[in-house]
């Protein structure tokens, strides 16, 4: 998803430096991007970052980002006092605090901006960016962000854009199981499931997941979008921040479940909407 970001920012005009770890990506990136828009690709983080006024970081997990962050040539080795850091990657809202406090007697102020959308958001620039952390900060960085997004909100100090997509990755988890449940139901009493889509996503049912989603399910077409693997990583994040809080996610702690069932089963990087797989095969 970094990918079609970053080049958003070019053709907004921007000067953009970039970095990855797999260095194929940086080449074909700059090939796509670099000699058009006077970007330029780099060796380590920390001099991808080094002069930049804003770095965006879109990684894996928590481990990632603090290696991408923090380490020996992490970006904050290269970032000047002032330069604002902006973490696109859904992780913890704990590691969300330990950057900014990191961050901040270095002069650089951190803001977690986890995205919803998918990559054909990303491709389209029609992202949702959920942010937490400075707001004086925030205010700066929000025309690069209209870059990609269609909406963007800060939603409180650091941590508070995490937690806000622990609430987002909840929400599907659920929706994504009813729609599972709903066209399996309907294969099973001999509707015409695609007719039955049909009709109810002109009503009270109608949902994204339905929109985008159910007709690849009805083909069995897996072989793209948001992989289950990404889903448990972020349902962890959301089942650990509900322990430590006392919150009760009954629905996103059986889903969970049913994603390691598709881990097990060999499909941690299909879609998301696999689900449908599991009660279709133990039916």
């Amino acid at each position: 998803m970094g990918y079609p970001m970053a080049g958003h920012l070019a053709r907004a005009g921007h000067r953009v430096t970039v970095y990855n770890r797999t260095l194929a990506r940086a080449e074909a990136w700059l090939a796509e991007f670099g000699a058009a828009h006077g970007s330029a690709g780099a060796d380590t983080p920390a001099e991808a970052a080094r002069g930049a006024d804003f770095v965006f970081s879109c990684s894996g997990n928590d481990d990632d980002v603090r290696e991408v962050a923090c380490g020996p040539e992490g970006a904050f080795a290269g970032m000047a006092p002032g330069a604002c850091f902006v973490d696109h990657t859904t992780v913890s809202a704990e590691l969300a605090r330990e950057l900014a406090e990191e961050g901040e007697p270095r002069g650089i102020a951190c803001l977690d901006a986890p995205v919803s959308g998918g990559q054909a958001g990303a491709e389209e620039g029609a992202l949702t960016i959920m942010v937490g952390g400075d707001e004086t900060a925030y205010e700066r960085v929000r025309p690069l962000l209209a870059c990609y997004a269609r909406k963007q909100l800060r939603m409180g100090p650091a941590g508070a854009g995490q937690l806000t997509k622990a609430v987002n990755q909840i929400c599907l988890a659920g929706l994504i199981q009813s729609l599972s449940e709903g066209l399996h139901f309907a294969r099973r009493v001999g509707l015409d499931a695609e007719q039955v889509v049909e009709v109810i996503s002109q009503g009270a049912a109608g949902s994204w997941q339905m929109k985008n989603r159910a007709s690849s399910m009805l083909e069995g077409r897996f072989d793209f979008g948001f992989a289950v693997d990404w889903m448990r990583k972020d349902l962890d994040i959301a089942l650990r921040e509900a322990r430590r809080s006392g919150a009760s996610l009954p629905v996103a702690a059986l889903v969970d479940q049913l994603y390691a069932k598709l881990q097990a089963r060999g499909g941690g990087r299909m879609d998301t909407s696999s689900l449908i797989e599991l009660l279709e095969s133990e039916a």
